[in-house]
């Protein structure tokens, strides 16, 4: 299955391949002398791939195959491609609609706010109604479940997630994906996969709508000599600048990612919310290297002479649904996906969630610790998914009950408020 993939730079569309590759192990070489417009319009190409489209994959063995669903397909394992004769049905059903229903919307929307296409309202109300109606779907699936198909990632979840991708990035704010809360959580469940991060390195959530600049679509055309493609990408190596490495969806239909490159390059740097709160005395590195080489006995009191409660605060989270935790592994995946959601909380946050009980009679809880006096959660609509599931409490520092608290959950251990043993425990450090 091995071989080499022709694609430009942060393409959407060969993100797919190459997670499933990461997923099951298949090498996967990227041609590194591919220059869009140029390779892909060669002789010794078209022979190759009649259409001259991207991504193209050629295999070890000499054999040549087009469409990113159909390559990913083939480098894919059989987890990825379904265990069952249904799972691999239900793989197949949402590689179609993702392509035929969400990409359409999806375009429609976004093409214009980067200037690949001009902006027609009738078209962007449209291509809003029928994203609605697409993700009120996919939440109502994923309220029932963790992933699309089965208890595992497959082709459904990377096509779907990397489909959606330019959407989370540049319109669906947070009042317009607030109610698909369990597609937030997958794909941003999804997005932090190891396998995922591999390829896809860094997403910022859309905070606000990106407006539609009619000079954006002007400057694409003088660009682009009309979109006939007669401007060629220009290859450029810029390490130093990771926020510019976003994927240049749009540039699929225009083949000219050069022209969707400099509009995402020129997105503001985001700031750490934290930054904007007193920094105070407590070291969350030093804490959190003490506490992984030190048992409880000595790293419990380590917080407490170390503890800044004039500049950071600590809380109580437990979730509001515990009826509706099945699966142990499952309810771990939840506390997993979280934590992978507020990756950029963890500088100056530490937690140990826990979970008590068994199958079907669980329940998750835990201490959290971050800079500030308030919820921490609101600093950002990026780590707004998860935190509503939650009840949160505010804990004094100076009482005995907190002092207890933060000992049974430091150390993993005791009971919850019905009885329940501990089960297992993870720590957001």
């Amino acid at each position: 299955m091995a071989g080499t993939l022709y694609t430009y730079p942060e393409n959407f569309r060969a993100y797919k391949v190459l997670i499933a590759a990461r997923y099951s192990g298949v090498a996967v070489k990227v041609a590194a002398d591919y220059v869009h417009g140029e390779t892909n319009r060669s002789e010794a190409f078209l022979k190759k791939f009649p259409l001259g489209k991207v991504p193209a994959f050629e295999t070890k063995d000499g054999k040549y195959l087009t469409e990113s669903n159909a390559i990913a397909f083939y480098v894919a394992n059989e987890q990825l491609r379904g265990t069952t004769d249904v799972h691999r049905a239900e793989v197949v059903s949402f590689l179609s609609s993702a392509d035929n229903e969400l990409l359409p919307a999806v375009q429609s929307w976004v093409f214009p706010v980067l200037g690949i296409m001009p902006f027609n309202k009738n078209n962007v109300e449209h291509a809003k109604e029928d994203l609605r109606r697409q993700l009120t779907a996919l939440n109502s699936r994923l309220t029932k479940q963790t992933f699309l198909v089965g208890e595992r990632v497959t082709l459904a979840d990377i096509v779907v997630m990397a489909t959606l991708l330019p959407a989370y990035e540049y319109v669906l704010d947070p009042s317009f994906r607030a109610p698909f809360g369990a597609v937030n959580r997958w794909f941003l469940t999804v997005l932090n996969q190891p396998q995922v991060k591999q390829v896809v390195e860094s997403v910022t959530l859309c905070a606000k709508v990106a407006q539609v600049d009619p000079k954006k679509y002007a400057e694409f055309q003088a660009r682009t000599g009309g979109g006939s493609g007669g401007a060629r990408a220009e290859k450029t190596d810029k390490p130093e600048k990771k926020k510019e490495k976003k994927p240049a969806a749009a540039a699929e239909v225009a083949e000219q990612p050069d022209a969707a490159d400099e509009l995402l390059a020129a997105e503001p740097k985001q700031n750490d919310p934290f930054e904007t709160l007193p920094k105070g005395t407590f070291n969350f590195d030093d804490f959190k290297r003490f506490y992984s080489n030190e048992e409880e006995a000595k790293s419990i009191p380590y917080f407490w002479t170390k503890f800044d409660p004039a500049n950071y605060s600590i809380w109580y989270g437990e979730y509001k649904y515990p009826e509706e935790l099945t699966k142990v592994f499952m309810s771990c995946n939840l506390i997993t996906g979280m934590f992978q959601r507020l990756d950029k909380m963890r500088k100056q946050s530490f937690a140990s969630v826990c979970l008590f009980g068994e199958d079907n009679n669980s329940t998750i809880s835990g201490v959290w610790v971050w800079r500030g006096q308030d919820l921490a959660f609101k600093l950002s609509p990026d780590w707004q998914v998860d935190y509503e599931v939650y009840d949160w409490k505010k804990l004094d520092p100076a009482s005995e009950e907190t002092k207890k608290l933060v000992s049974q959950y430091f150390s993993w251990s005791g009971t919850d408020k019905s009885g329940r043993k501990f089960n297992q425990g993870k720590i957001f450090k």
